[in-house]
């Protein structure tokens, strides 16, 4: 599967020491990024010449502040734990599967940060695209959906993951390859606006999070001691 090589894009500014945190545009957003950043500047600048270009120029900007939201990339102070979130959202189920691991699914609005994190340290092992649907991530039928399997050989064994496209996430963008190694809430993918990511816990592993919790990717624990 190709994986992306552009780089973050950030801007630096004034803080609290003279500096601003970093504003940082996921990877892998450019194709949708770029043309309507494009666009905004072109019919602005031609609100100069005429004032009609206005009518283009003002939901160019709007979609423009909206694509910069959906994008951002915000840097994270990993949090403690065996496993932790790979995604911003809220918990939508917490299933016993019949092996005896866990599943927890993470539903992704279009308001969450889209860039997914390793749950664990460890080594990529396969990383599997599968063709499917794109009905709504939160129906019951979005198991069967476009996705793209992550397993990873951790200190817990094997840990699989799950990035599911949805109804408007239509575009999944690996970051790593397998074979990687990767650090725990390592940025590892991006799902485009919004969708579910599955976590699947060891048999053994007790469920640290509930239904309806919120999550934060690299930071929220998904295990208990």
């Amino acid at each position: 599967m190709p994986i992306s090589p552009s780089p973050h894009t950030s801007v630096q500014g004034p803080g609290p020491e003279g500096r601003r945190p970093r504003v940082t545009i996921a990877r892998g957003a450019t194709p949708w990024f770029v043309p309507t950043l494009a666009t905004a500047a072109v019919t602005t600048a031609l609100t100069r010449r005429s004032g009609k270009w206005a009518l283009a120029a003002v939901p160019a900007c709007a979609l423009s502040a909206g694509m910069l939201w959906f994008f951002r990339d915000p840097e994270r102070e990993i949090g403690a734990g065996r496993v932790i979130s790979p995604a911003d959202g809220v918990v939508q189920s917490i299933d016993e599967w019949p092996d005896g691991r866990t599943r927890v699914a993470i539903f992704m609005s279009p308001l969450n940060v889209h860039v997914n994190r390793a749950p664990l340290a460890g080594a990529v092992t396969s990383v599997e695209h599968i063709a499917g649907g794109f009905v709504p991530a939160f129906n019951k039928d979005s198991d069967r959906n476009e996705r793209v399997v992550w397993h990873f050989d951790t200190e817990l064994g094997d840990i699989e993951m799950v990035q599911i496209a949805g109804a408007v996430a239509r575009r999944i963008v690996p970051y790593v390859d397998a074979g990687t190694k990767v650090e725990q809430g390592e940025r590892v993918g991006l799902i485009r606006f919004g969708s579910r990511v599955d976590t699947y816990l060891p048999a053994g592993v007790e469920v640290g999070v509930t239904v309806g919790q919120k999550t934060t990717a690299g930071v929220t624990r998904l295990d208990r001691d």
